[in-house]
């Protein structure tokens, strides 16, 4: 696995690195906010918690962990509603994957088989704030930086396991790659303006 970066702060993206709990709070966070400051947030509750233990924060009270979460630098824009996601999240995993979060796509299925690609999405998108286009992407990051590559990884995430992409968080290897991560997201937001102005006229 090549060193993440996706969080452009070496302590922030050493955390995602060794850390899955991080990575999936970070793509949790990524949304109505600049990537890598999302991604940044993970650190922000390690530090501030001590560590981040699954356990802990879904038993953390809810209202002393949305001011842990909103203390500035909050974690997010909207660090109140988002402290909350976070919290389900880790409920979820420590109730339906033993408090491993790694064993969303690591622990077999029936027949003791490894989870493919298809499966380890849908075990992404049964996670409270996980939607398609999230677990997509995460899956995406699996594949392209963390090392985790199940049979299909690229058809389950779709156009963002596709190779030489400028999509999302997965094909973030540096700051130019943000960038262009970054130039292209405009230019899908854009192309969508237009097509509705259109279709409207």
């Amino acid at each position: 696995m090549s060193g993440i970066c996706i969080a452009q702060e070496p302590e922030a993206d050493a955390l995602l690195e060794r850390d899955p709990l991080a990575l999936l709070i970070g793509m949790l966070l990524d949304q109505q906010i600049q990537m890598e400051t999302a991604f940044r947030g993970p650190l922000k509750l390690a530090e501030r918690l001590g560590g981040l233990d699954v356990a802990v924060i879904a038993d953390y009270d809810p209202a002393e962990f949305a001011t842990i979460a909103t203390t500035p630098p909050a974690i997010h824009r909207y660090g109140g509603s988002m402290a909350k996601r976070v919290q389900e999240m880790c409920r979820a995993i420590v109730d339906d994957w033993d408090g491993d979060p790694a064993a969303i796509w690591t622990r077999p299925g029936p027949g003791g088989t490894a989870p493919d690609g298809r499966e380890v999405l849908r075990r992404l998108k049964s996670l409270p704030g996980y939607g398609e286009q999230k677990a997509k992407i995460f899956v995406a990051i699996l594949g392209k930086q963390y090392g985790v590559t199940p049979d299909g990884w690229r058809e389950a995430a779709g156009d963002y396991g596709k190779p030489d992409t400028r999509l999302s968080a997965a094909d973030v290897v540096d700051s130019t790659t943000l960038l262009e991560v970054r130039d292209t997201k405009k230019a899908i937001k854009a192309a969508a303006r237009e097509k509705k102005a259109a279709a409207g006229s």
